[in-house]
């Protein structure tokens, strides 16, 4: 009896030992598995810092800015890597930075090239301040101060009250309304829709209830208040259409619905 007690106790210890021993191996896995996991990232990490390095950088749609312009603004050079390349930081310095740009998309083509695609905004008008004159683009947005002879084919912009103007942003009024940079942006879209640019003398803000548009040193045209743009430009290519070489006067299109002419 004694012998079979001892026979148990010894396959019990045994079975202890398997199973404490089964714990171990089990933990031991538990803590490698982890560990692959945490070499295989860092692995990885140190394949694509290696193998996708930029090699190629090309700049497509500039006619302002240079291409190194561009570049330098996204702050990117070769030896960058495409995959840690913060794409959307870079798009952000380059508006901040060059005022021209309108739209910039950065496109990866692996293993080494970056595409830079550019939309340049367009000097369309020119805001006449004493003697300071300020370009800007169809939306208002402020370029810079015009280069000498720059203006001879832009749209001049008198008596308008602006805010405080800021290279790159939309223009502002003084007073903070945004009516009247509203209006002045849908003139300037019409006026470039319909292909008027060379024969406006001016756009006059003077009282900025009622812009009115000198044309071919023969007319104005009175806008009255903001509201049914496309509507008075299109009664005002009517007009123009209609009146004879030897016309001049004002044309009153403050409704929207009549044009109604005075003569000189």
């Amino acid at each position: 009896m004694a012998g079979k007690n001892w026979k148990e106790k010894l396959s019990l210890s045994a079975f202890a030992d398997e199973e404490q021993a089964e714990f171990l191996r089990a933990r031991r896995r538990g803590f490698s598995r982890p560990l692959i996991f945490v070499v295989v990232i860092i692995a990885s990490i140190f394949f694509l810092s290696l193998f996708f390095r930029v090699e190629d950088i090309r700049v497509e749609g500039n006619t302002h800015y240079t291409d190194d312009e561009i570049i330098r603004a996204i702050d990117i050079e070769e030896g960058d890597n495409l995959f840690f390349f913060d794409r959307f930081a870079a798009i952000s310095r380059v508006f901040s930075k060059l005022p021209y740009i309108e739209e910039v998309s950065l496109k990866r083509a692996l293993p080494n090239r970056i595409t830079i695609t550019v939309e340049e905004s367009t000097a369309l008008a020119y805001l006449i301040l004493g003697d300071e004159e300020w370009t800007m683009d169809h939306s208002c947005k402020i370029l810079g101060k015009a280069a000498e002879g720059e203006t001879e084919q832009l749209v001049p912009v008198v008596n308008f009250n602006p805010g405080t103007l800021f290279i790159g942003e939309r223009l502002t009024s003084a007073d903070g309304e945004e009516d009247p940079v509203n209006y002045l942006n849908d003139i300037l879209v019409q006026i470039e829709g319909r292909g008027l640019i060379p024969d406006i003398d001016r756009v006059n803000f003077k009282n900025p209830d009622s812009p009115e548009i000198v044309y071919n040193g023969r007319f104005t045209f009175v806008l009255g208040r903001y509201g049914m743009v496309p509507e008075k430009f299109a009664m005002l290519s009517g007009v123009l259409a209609t009146l004879k070489a030897g016309d001049a006067g004002v044309v009153d299109l403050s409704d929207g619905r009549t044009a109604r002419f005075s003569p000189n």
